[in-house]
C-alpha cells in the first residue's frame, strides 16, 4: 500500500514561510543558486559526454553524443571499459554530491568510473550503494582520473591544491567549481595548466526558470531548464562566459593529441560529432553547413608546417580562456557555427528546440522577480564539505 506523506509541501512548511517581509526581496537568491548549481552540472554533464565520445573513438569514426535507446538500457553500474572516462570529484557537499549523480544519469558516466573523495565519506552512503567510489584521499583519485573536479571551498583549495599539485599528470584536466578563485591563481597552486573553470555572470533581474524543489539530475530533464544552461542562452538571467565552450574544443583536440590522431582526421572526427545535428536554418540542403578546418585552431602559418601524419600540438587550456585565439575570432563570428552548437547541446540531454519551444508556447507566461540594483551571487562551493 502507497504511503502518502500528510505534511509533503504543507505551505507553512516551506523556507518562505519563515521569511520576515522585509527580506522578502531577496528570495530570489535561492533561486538564482539553484540556477548556477543547474549550470555547473549540465556543463560538466556536456564536457564528459563530448571527451567520453572522443575516448571511444577508433580513430575514423565517431560515437554520438546523444542519447540513444541503448544507452537507456544501458546498465551503468556494471564494470566500465578501459575506454570509459576516468572522473573524479573533490568534494562531497552538495555540489559534489549533486554532480556525481548529473554525471551517472546524465552523462551516461558509469557508477564504477566515478570516485569521489570527501573527508566525510560515511555521509555518501546513497552514491556507494549505486557503485560510486567514496573515500578520503585526494592523492589516490589525483593518480586515477582523467578530470577532476574540484568542488570545495575557497579556504579549502590551498591545502588541496599543495597536496595534489605534484600527482597531477598533464593530460589529468582539472576542472574547477570554485568560482571565487581565478585562473592565475589556479595554475600558481596547481603548477598546471590543464585546467578548465566556467565563469557565470547573473542580471539583476531574470525569469526565474530554475524550479524549486527537484534535484538537478531530474531538472535536467525539462527541456526548458536545458534550453536555459545552453551556452548562448540568456533565460534565467545567468550567462556563461563563452571562453569555457572555446576551451571545451581545445581540450578535446588535446584528447585527440594524446591518443596520436593526425590533426585532420581529428577535425573530422569533431566535425561528425558535434555538427552533425542541424538547426532548423539548414533547411534540406546541408552542403553549406559548417566543419571544422585546421586554420580555425591554429594560425595559418602554422598550419603551413603540418604534415598529414602531425597532430595537433599541445594547447594551455588557461591561455586559451585568458586570450584571444583563432577559434575565439570564427566562433564569435560564424552565427551558423553558434546555431549548430546550441542544437547539440540540447540535443546531447536529449530535448530538440521544437520540443522546447512547444512547451515554452505551451506554458503560462513567468514573471520577472524582483531584485536590488545590484547583487552578489553566491560562490556554487559546499561548505559541509
Amino acid at each position: 500500500m502507497e504511503t502518502v506523506d500528510l505534511m509533503d509541501n504543507l505551505p507553512s512548511l516551506q523556507f518562505e514561510q519563515g521569511v520576515g517581509e522585509e527580506d522578502i526581496p531577496w528570495l530570489f537568491l535561492q533561486s538564482r543558486s539553484r540556477g548556477l548549481m543547474i549550470q555547473a552540472c549540465a556543463h560538466a554533464a556536456f564536457f564528459c559526454k563530448l571527451l567520453q565520445a572522443l575516448r571511444k573513438t577508433d580513430g575514423r569514426t565517431s560515437i554520438s553524443m546523444l542519447p540513444s535507446e541503448e544507452e537507456e538500457e544501458e546498465d551503468l553500474y556494471k564494470k566500465p571499459s578501459k575506454k570509459n572516462l576516468k572522473v573524479g570529484i573533490i568534494g562531497g557537499g552538495r555540489l559534489g554530491k549533486q554532480l556525481a549523480l548529473v554525471l551517472l544519469h546524465r552523462a551516461s558516466i558509469p557508477a564504477q568510473s566515478l570516485h569521489i573523495s570527501t573527508r566525510r565519506p560515511e555521509t555518501l552512503s546513497d552514491l556507494q550503494k549505486m557503485g560510486i567510489q567514496c573515500f578520503y584521499h585526494n592523492c589516490f583519485l589525483v593518480d586515477w582520473a582523467n578530470i577532476v573536479f574540484l568542488c570545495c571551498l575557497p579556504s579549502q583549495l590551498p591545502h588541496i591544491c599543495l597536496e595534489i599539485s605534484a600527482r597531477l599528470d598533464k593530460s589529468c584536466i582539472v576542472y574547477s567549481l570554485v568560482t571565487a578563485v581565478p585562473l592565475p591563481r589556479l595554475k600558481h597552486l596547481l603548477c598546471h595548466t590543464n585546467i578548465l573553470r566556467p565563469q557565470y555572470q547573473c542580471a539583476e533581474t531574470y525569469i526565474d526558470i530554475w524550479g524549486s524543489n527537484e534535484d538537478i539530475e531530474s531538472a535536467l530533464q525539462d527541456p526548458e531548464i536545458v534550453q536555459g544552461t545552453s551556452p548562448y542562452n540568456t533565460d534565467g538571467g545567468i550567462t556563461l562566459n563563452i571562453k569555457w565552450l572555446e576551451a571545451v574544443f581545445y581540450a578535446a583536440l588535446n584528447t585527440c593529441t594524446l591518443r596520436e590522431i593526425p590533426y585532420q582526421q581529428a577535425l573530422e572526427i569533431l566535425s561528425d560529432l558535434c555538427l552533425s545535428v542541424h538547426p532548423k536554418t539548414c533547411g534540406e540542403d546541408k552542403t553549406n553547413c559548417p566543419r571544422f578546418i585546421v586554420t580555425e585552431f591554429v594560425n595559418q602559418a602554422f598550419a603551413k608546417t603540418l604534415n598529414p601524419s602531425n597532430v595537433f600540438p599541445w594547447f594551455d587550456l588557461i591561455t586559451v580562456q585568458l586570450k584571444e585565439t583563432p577559434f575565439s575570432q570564427h566562433l564569435g563570428k560564424s552565427v551558423c557555427l553558434q546555431e549548430h552548437l546550441t542544437v547539440l547541446y540540447s540535443a546531447s540531454f536529449g530535448i530538440s528546440l521544437s520540443q522546447e519551444e512547444e512547451e515554452r508556447e505551451g506554458g503560462e507566461e513567468e514573471k520577472e522577480a524582483p531584485g536590488p540594483e545590484s547583487q552578489i551571487f553566491q560562490l556554487l562551493g559546499d561548505s559541509s564539505d
